[in-house]
């Protein structure tokens, strides 16, 4: 049973909740275990249609706890190893997050309070994000002498584009859900008070969809900016969708006008 994190399972959506919230979701080197043992045993999972991430408590998750990678046996004490044998500790701990772009089901982010270094890079490992108001935002690594290493320098110009990437990694700043809206951070910021009900809402819509062609739509998608592999991808995709059995459905409940029954195949 996973220590730091609570998993559980509501018909075809998934609720996946950081435990540790004491100390604001601080991320660990056992969090990170935790977070790659559970998207190894949900990879291949093709019931679930929608993953919603989120922390216990009034944080989404506050960055990296620096007392775990700075004390004896932590990161900072494997530099002593090599340059390689550290680049690869890195690599590993990449594994924690970059489960959830690969993954057939869509992930939802619910940011409140903070979601700062590791825990804005966990957010961006999802396909969206919905923030409460007054939630904040940022890549703060250079604070303490480091970059963001789990995603955030490939995930973040991704939305926002390198310069405006630059910016926020090179200063970090903080924002407010507000202005991570503006910049197109994050997709939506609702009232602190609605934020469980509108991730809700946004998660039931996405199950509802037709699985394979979100599942092929998302690597479409997520090839950005190379042109051709998206074009290549989407049709490759679109090829399985036009022989699936949830094309026939999506037929004949239109025909019969009643709400499709996807079943992924």
């Amino acid at each position: 049973m996973a220590e730091t994190l609570i998993f559980e399972r509501d018909g075809r959506i998934g609720r996946l909740r950081l435990n540790r919230p004491a100390k604001l979701n601080a991320q660990t080197p056992q969090m990170w275990a935790e977070l790659r043992d559970l998207g190894r045993s949900l990879r291949d999972d093709r019931d679930l249609r929608c993953l919603i991430v989120s922390g216990e408590g009034r944080a989404f998750s506050s960055g990296i706890d620096l007392s775990e990678i700075t004390g004896p046996g932590g990161l900072a004490a494997a530099a002593g190893t090599g340059e390689d044998r550290l680049a690869a500790l890195i690599r590993q701990g990449q594994e924690a997050f970059t489960w959830l772009v690969g993954a057939p089901f869509a992930s939802v982010a619910a940011l409140r309070g903070y979601a700062l270094g590791a825990g804005l890079q966990l957010a961006l490992a999802c396909d969206l994000r919905v923030a409460a108001r007054g939630t904040q935002l940022g890549a703060l690594e250079f604070r303490y002498g480091l970059l963001p290493d789990l995603g955030g320098t490939a995930w973040l110009p991704r939305l926002i584009g390198p310069a405006r990437t630059k910016e926020l990694v090179f200063t970090a700043a903080r924002i407010d859900g507000d202005e991570a809206l503006r910049i197109g951070l994050v997709n939506r910021v609702v009232e602190e008070a609605e934020l469980d009900a509108a991730v809700d809402a946004l998660a039931e819509t996405i199950a509802a969809q037709p699985p394979l062609a979100l599942m092929h739509a998302k690597r479409a998608i997520d090839a950005f900016p190379d042109e051709e592999r998206s074009l290549q991808l989407a049709a490759e995709g679109q090829a399985v969708c036009l022989r699936s059995d949830d094309f026939v459905e999506a037929g004949k409940a239109f025909l019969e006008g009643r709400a499709p029954a996807y079943r992924g195949r």
